[in-house]
């Protein structure tokens, strides 16, 4: 419930002696006439419509009339004064001749507003007669109009076209002042917070900012005014951009997850430079006024209002500013939030360069960097895998590995913007380099191995290191650093594994027998057999890398290199299979001998794998 006192169709009717009656005034034909026994003296026009009226009525009402020199117009013109940008227009003008005329008059607060600016106008005050114009609607807004929320909000919408009257006479100051004090002092007792909200959205946006401006300054929850923004902006702001024929230009990008935007060179089709700038200060008056915390607003809505800015071609100092503010909630955002279109120089007299991305990844960029820089500044121990950077970047990076325009150079920069002990797993990064490698198949070997640099081969899974082994798009260089890798971890586990089981009969813990020395045995024998397919997997490493090297010279030795190819992959396999299968046989003996410890397979399946 609102905290109404006054209905909003309140009203006071005025009235006056009156020198005539209603049926005396005729409207016809773009002519106002006050039809009475004494003949009109005077001709004004207002919004090119003629009023007839008799001077010594306006003189002794309007201090205006009685200070200007009236005279007979030229034969050519058809008034005798025009009142050019008359508040109001001639509508407000008509009651304002009723009043000097002795008509009785409704005040309402649709019209009192504009009947104010009016009788300022035309300095009705006192001096010319008691109870003019300017008091009564003065008495009218102060005492009925801004003790009630439905009336306020009814007297600035009148506001909207009455400018900069309004402004030099308060009257948008008091009413916003009124609304913000009503809100501040109800939205504590009211249930509903928010009850306000429908109210203000249909206000313009200039009255919008001084009203949240103003229920700023009571101390009202950022949480509460960030509500309220958000839907402003959704009201007012296009959710979903379908952009064609749109100044500047977008080369279009059909993928999974892509914002559906279709623009190119020329005019954007059906929406005037005007509207433009109006959408382009709405987004600016509505970033003024955003709470400065965290809460206040959700990442995804600033990612939207910061793609918005990109389009109505906003302010560099206002995207900076959002790409500060996307920065400090970052940990909050998902993929598709930041495939953030770029709009700039997108088509260069009909031939794409080569440079311009679809996406604006150095946008994504900087953000990127600002949230650095805020957890710095906030002296925080930073885990990025908690906060959900690293997996959110690695998802950008494969989205954008589509793009057939993205350099190496800029994946390579936006891959290695977190530190190196940022990323606990590269799983992740291959992914995005693997999906990169699909979308460009032209690219030359050194290419493909600078791409790859930005991955370490020793953070990769052990299923991310079988893709890898398999991966004929990537450089044989990196695939024999990945079966290095693996080999390096297989022997760090066997070494291990050797600690872990001493020379000896039996290895007691407290009264419960682990080991026996068939067991012991039985896992000596694995180890051997896994030294033994160690020491071949590394012999046939030594033979690719003198193929590589052959081939690297000269083109013939290709046969050489895909046989040297297959028996590595072949040895490296089997191997693990190899391993795999003599651990499920003991595994397998070790139920059969019954009432033995149950954690020594599991123990074996860890050491091997």
């Amino acid at each position: 419930m609102t905290p109404d006192h006054v209905p909003c169709n309140s009203s006071i009717v005025f009235d006056r002696f009156t020198t005539t009656t209603e049926e005396s005034f005729i409207n016809k034909d773009h002519c106002w006439f006050a039809d009475s026994h004494l003949p009109t003296d005077l001709i004004l026009q207002v919004e090119g419509i003629s009023f007839y009226v008799h001077k010594y009525i306006l003189i002794s009402r309007c201090e205006y009339f009685s200070r200007i020199n009236i005279q007979t117009p030229d034969s050519d013109l058809s008034y005798d004064l025009k009142l050019d940008n008359f508040p109001g227009g001639s509508d407000t003008f008509e009651s304002v001749l009723k009043f000097c005329y002795g008509l009785p008059i409704e005040l309402t607060p649709a019209n009192v507003a504009p009947l104010k600016c009016a009788s300022e106008y035309l300095q009705m005050t006192e001096k010319y007669d008691e109870g003019n114009l300017i008091s009564k609607t003065e008495a009218f807004l102060t005492f009925v109009v801004l003790s009630s929320w439905k009336d306020t909000i009814t007297v600035l919408k009148s506001c909207e076209f009455l400018s900069p009257w309004v402004e030099n006479l308060q009257i948008v100051r008091r009413c916003c002042d009124s609304t913000a004090w009503m809100v501040s002092n109800s939205s504590k007792s009211v249930h509903d917070e928010g009850w306000w909200f429908n109210d203000v959205l249909t206000l313009r946006i200039e009255h919008f900012v001084r009203i949240i401006t103003g229920i700023r300054a009571k101390g009202v929850g950022a949480e509460i005014l960030g509500g309220c923004i958000v839907k402003y902006a959704e009201k007012w702001l296009p959710i979903q951009v379908d952009v064609k024929n749109f100044e500047g230009g977008f080369l279009g990008y059909h993928g999974t997850n892509e914002l559906r935007l279709s623009i190119s060179s020329g005019k954007k089709e059906g929406i005037s430079g005007g509207e433009n700038k109006e959408k382009k200060l709405l987004i600016e008056s509505i970033v003024s006024i955003l709470p400065p915390q965290r809460e206040a607003v959700s990442c995804k809505f600033l990612l939207w209002l910061l793609k918005m800015a990109v389009v109505y071609s906003a302010s560099p100092a206002l995207i900076s500013e959002l790409e500060k503010r996307v920065g400090m909630v970052l940990k909050d955002a998902d993929v598709n939030d930041l495939l953030i279109p770029s709009y700039k120089n997108a088509i260069d007299q009909g031939k794409l360069k080569e440079d311009n991305t679809i996406h604006d990844v150095d946008m994504v960029h900087r953000i990127v960097e600002y949230f650095i820089m805020h957890e710095q500044q906030q002296q925080q121990e930073t885990s990025y895998e908690k906060l959900n950077i690293v997996k959110l970047l690695d998802g950008y990076l494969a989205e954008i590995a589509r793009d057939p325009h993205l350099t190496i150079a800029k994946f390579q920069i936006l891959a290695e913007v977190l530190t190196e002990k940022a990323r606990n797993c590269h799983d992740g990064l291959y992914r995005a380099i693997d999906t990169y490698l699909k979308s460009h198949p032209d690219l030359m070997e050194h290419d493909k191995r600078r791409l790859c640099k930005v991955m370490n081969n020793e953070k990769l899974s052990l299923d991310a290191c079988l893709h890898a082994a398999q991966n004929e798009r990537l450089p044989l260089r990196t695939v024999m650093q990945v079966l290095l890798s693996e080999q390096v971890k297989m022997r760090a586990a066997i070494n291990t594994k050797e600690m872990i089981l001493p020379t000896g009969s039996a290895i007691e813990h407290g009264n419960n027998l682990l080991y026996t020395n068939k067991e012991i045995k039985d896992i000596k024998a694995e180890l051997d057999m896994v030294k033994t397919k160690m020491s071949e997997l590394q012999n046939d490493y030594y033979d690719l890398q003198q193929e590589f090297e052959k081939l690297s010279n000269k083109q013939k030795h290709a046969s050489g290199w895909n046989s040297g190819w297959k028996k590595i992959k072949n040895s490296f396999f089997q191997s693990r299979m190899d391993s795999h299968v003599t651990l499920s046989s003991d595994e397998t003996s070790q139920q059969t001998q019954g009432g033995k410890s149950t954690g020594t397979g599991s123990r074996r399946r860890f050491s091997i794998s």
